[in-house]
């Protein structure tokens, strides 16, 4: 390959989607989410590249440019998604580095796709990437890619971020090949995680599996020095702050409050429909305060919006039949003619709607089993420029370090789910301002641009 980038950028996905009109004609359009808000202008700034999956199975399209900066598109077959992407990526990986909310599937042929998959990834990289270049790779669906790529390229600067949990050593024990996984994140130069015993975690794994000696948060592996340390993400707080703003996003909260009944309390769960995101806890928590009395129909209604996610895979096909089958038993038994106890919405929204719903609830639900940092939080409370509204939030969400004064709840526990939406619920203006404002400061200082500036500093990279 002639074209060589200074800085390149590795993700399962491209920044773009495909947009296909009534006429067949292709376009690429900017994907939503922080992630390409933060890095977008680093690449550009830098004249980088950044290689991922289209999204589509099928071969890849010829690399392009947009925004500044270079596309290089991999392709994946029906088998590579099934397998590494369906597969091991998001039936091993995932619920065992989600602590188990849902038994993992161990299948040798995921493994040796994922394999396969990863190396294609590391060669693409180490096709594009100049000599003395930077290299960041992200998230679980690339664990393998640093190890592949330092063997390839040992000239190159290599950060790596995971952007979900990583699993206690008992948890991790339980991989195939984890020491395999385990070198191929030593590969890396620096290795990002969300919260700090994430990181702890993983340098103790570094003495368990390799016998390696840890020292703070670094290990020295194969003549090199690799830093383990924190880095929690965040969002793109001056585009929520401006979309909150927006006299139409304001004039559609307006609307959506008042279609749902003007002095109605609005519960708001946004989530993707993922078993990992305790809709099932939260609505077996909200039916037990209709029955109890605490709350009625005619006071508060709760809007869950659900994003599909993954529908190809029996246990997301059987979670989104639990929780229809619950929303439609708490509406039946609770609602009333034009009036619903439940509004549940399964698709996925614009950034314009999402703000609107923000500013329209006053109470914001967000109750995973575990998460690594949950941005909608934080979302919400960028959203709320007026101090009020009410986040109930896990505290197995790694954002839960970070929003200290929202009403902390253990999501495994419906007694507990049912106190803190009581008292969010009967928390007045004060008490919500009170609450509200340090998580507004912290994300404000602490937004998705600083993220990025704080890794690639400690990575030895100018932003």
């Amino acid at each position: 390959m002639s074209q060589t980038y200074e800085f390149v950028v590795v993700a399962n996905r491209l920044p773009v989607d495909e947009v296909v009109a009534d006429d067949g004609t292709r376009t690429w359009s900017r994907s939503p989410g922080g992630l390409v808000s933060a890095l977008q202008p680093i690449v550009r700034s830098h004249g980088g590249a950044w290689v991922g999956w289209t999204g589509q199975p099928g071969d890849a399209p010829e690399p392009f440019d947009t925004d500044g900066m270079h596309l290089h598109p991999m392709g994946l077959s029906t088998d590579d998604v099934d397998q590494y992407y369906e597969g091991q990526s998001n039936g091993t990986i995932w619920p065992l580095f989600h602590d188990l909310v849902e038994q993992p599937t161990h299948r040798r042929p995921w493994r040796q796709a994922y394999e396969t998959v990863n190396r294609r990834f590391a060669e693409s990289a180490a096709d594009l990437t100049a000599a003395g270049g930077t290299v960041w790779v992200h998230d679980y669906q690339l664990l393998l890619v640093p190890a592949m790529l330092r063997e390839l390229r040992p000239d190159l600067r290599i950060g790596f971020f995971l952007h979900i949990p990583f699993p206690p050593v008992e948890l991790f024990m339980q991989l195939p090949r984890r020491a395999e996984l385990l070198r191929g994140l030593l590969g890396a130069d620096l290795v990002g995680f969300q919260r700090p015993l994430a990181a702890q975690n993983f340098l103790q794994l570094t003495g368990r599996l390799l016998g390696l000696d840890p020292q703070d948060d670094h290990v020295e592996y194969d003549g090199r020095s690799v830093t383990a340390r924190a880095f929690p993400i965040s969002i793109d707080v001056a585009e929520v702050e401006k979309l909150a703003a927006d006299p139409g996003v304001q004039a559609e909260a307006r609307r959506i409050r008042a279609e749902l009944g003007g002095d109605r309390r609005l519960l708001l769960g946004v989530d993707r429909l993922d078993y990992t995101k305790g809709i099932e806890q939260r609505l077996e928590a909200y039916g037990e305060l209709l029955t109890d009395g605490t709350v009625s129909n005619d006071d508060v209604v709760l809007v869950q919006v659900a994003t599909p996610s993954r529908m190809r895979v029996q246990e997301y096909q059987e979670l989104r039949a639990r929780v229809e089958r619950e929303v439609g038993r708490i509406n039946g038994e609770f609602g009333a003619v034009g009036q619903a106890p439940v509004h549940y919405l399964f698709q996925s929204m614009g950034r314009e709607e999402l703000v609107a719903l923000y500013l329209a609830a006053d109470v914001m639900v967000i109750t995973p089993l575990r998460d690594g940092m949950n941005l909608v939080a934080k979302e919400y409370v960028a959203a709320r420029h007026d101090d009020q509204g009410a986040l109930v939030l896990s505290e197995f969400a790694g954002a839960a370090a970070e929003l200290e004064t929202a009403f902390l709840v253990n999501p495994h526990d419906v007694e507990d789910i049912k106190r803190a939406l009581a008292d969010a619920l009967h928390a007045d203006a004060a008490e919500q301002a009170e609450r509200m404002r340090p998580m507004r400061a912290q994300v404000r200082g602490h937004d998705i641009d600083r993220w990025a500036r704080d890794f690639l500093g400690a990575l030895g990279q100018p932003t």
